[in-house]
């Protein structure tokens, strides 16, 4: 029998059967729309991870005190609420005469009770100096920064978060209102763009931003750094900016062998490295998952080929009397459960696309986030993939059993 035949023959099967396919499809359908979902999920969130650490700067690449040993994807030490005092401004300045080097921004961090009028509040604040709005990436959204004169006279100036800002003021204009950090006055002369989450999971948008000298010497009582963040030359790889930095900080600190360094190096590659790896194995779970429902509808649709072929029983002993042979029978009910995946997984696929696009715009028109919308090609073509796979796969043994029939014991069927 041609496969014409065989094709037409398993849809007018499938259509006579209207209630039962629909069941034997859903699950099918279920199944493909959790692995578009699923990967577009993963996808998205990965996405929105990679440039979250993008949107902190480019060619960043930080310096934080303390070693961390076991590897460059754990902790360091000053993450961990150990205070290290090895970052100092003589390594900020051995750092800035570096040719690869394009700007040097180091940085303190304490929190304290911030107060405008009748408005208080508990937030972080950061010393930095003025280069460190650039490196950052930070946009003003009013007012303006401070600059390195102010940094270097102690000026009393404050930039704040968005967040930080209706905090205080409200609607109100906050530019040039003095504020209280600590019980020393300072004058807001900006106010930043949304900014979001930082190295170290700092809300950048609910923090203060000071002069270093004045948060060193008068809200701390320290002389030291918590960070250097540099920004690194675009003619040079990261790699060797950062062994260049190595050698730096190890003649500053006069350390000759490598297991003594009382600091660590970290680059955004590290960090989207590790990010990565994590988003990757995420989504690769979460796709498992969904596959699991496949093989449910799979084998679903395997018992429901079962029962059609013990009912059609009779129709297969008058087929083989007439002349069809194992092969014609075993194409027919093989296309069927093809015909039935297939349809499935084109369903499945449409539905996953709606419930992706659904969420696409909840999560951004409605909740407000930056969530990025993804619908991977290679999401839809391995969801055809394996709903057409699936059908081969489960029908062939009903199809194989219905093809063994013998053709007398199949007409005395009742």
């Amino acid at each position: 029998m041609r496969a014409y035949d065989s094709i037409r023959m398993a849809v007018a099967g499938v259509r006579h059967a209207k209630m039962r396919s629909f069941l034997t499809m859903l699950g099918i359908v279920i199944g493909i729309a959790s692995v578009i979902l699923l990967m577009s999920i993963g996808n998205s969130a990965q996405a929105v991870i990679i440039n979250q650490v993008k949107g902190i700067g480019s060619n960043l690449v930080f310096v934080l005190p303390g070693a961390s040993k076991s590897s460059k994807f754990s902790s360091p030490a000053a993450s961990q609420g150990i205070i290290i005092k090895t970052l100092v401004k003589e390594d900020a300045d051995a750092l800035s005469r570096e040719a690869s080097i394009v700007a040097v921004a180091p940085e303190v961090r304490g929190q304290a009770k911030i107060v405008y009028g009748s408005n208080d509040t508990t937030a972080t604040f950061i010393g930095v100096t003025g280069p460190y709005f650039s490196v950052r990436d930070f946009v003003v959204a009013e007012g303006r920064t401070f600059t390195d004169g102010e940094v270097n006279s102690y000026e009393r100036v404050a930039v704040l978060g968005s967040e930080i800002a209706k905090t205080l003021f409200g609607g109100y204009d906050p530019l040039g209102k003095m504020i209280r950090l600590k019980d020393v006055a300072f004058r807001v002369v900006g106010v930043l763009e949304p900014k979001g989450v930082g190295p170290g999971g700092i809300d950048q948008d609910n923090a203060v931003i000071i002069p270093i000298t004045v948060a060193q010497k008068q809200l701390l009582g320290i002389d030291y750094y918590n960070l250097i963040t540099l920004q690194a030359s675009d003619s040079y790889t990261s790699e060797f900016v950062k062994q260049r930095v190595f050698s730096i900080i190890r003649e500053s600190h006069h350390i000759t062998n490598p297991d003594k360094d009382d600091f660590d190096i970290r680059t955004q590659e590290d960090a989207l490295s590790l990010l990565g790896n994590i988003t990757s194995i995420l989504t690769l779970f979460l796709t498992s998952i969904a596959f699991i429902s496949l093989v449910v509808g799979g084998i679903g649709i395997m018992n429901i080929m079962l029962v059609s072929v013990i009912e059609r029983t009779r129709e297969i002993g008058l087929r083989k009397a007439v002349g069809a042979t194992n092969g014609d029978i075993l194409q027919q009910f093989l296309w069927e459960s093809v015909i039935l995946t297939f349809v499935g997984g084109l369903v499945g696929i449409m539905v996953g696309g709606l419930l992706t696009v659904g969420i696409y715009f909840i999560l951004v028109d409605i909740v407000k986030t930056n969530w990025v919308f993804s619908l991977p090609v290679s999401a839809i073509g391995l969801a055809a993939g394996v709903s057409t796979l699936t059908g081969l796969v489960f029908g062939l043994y009903p199809a194989r059993q219905a093809a063994k029939k013998s053709p007398i014991e199949a007409l005395r069927y009742e």
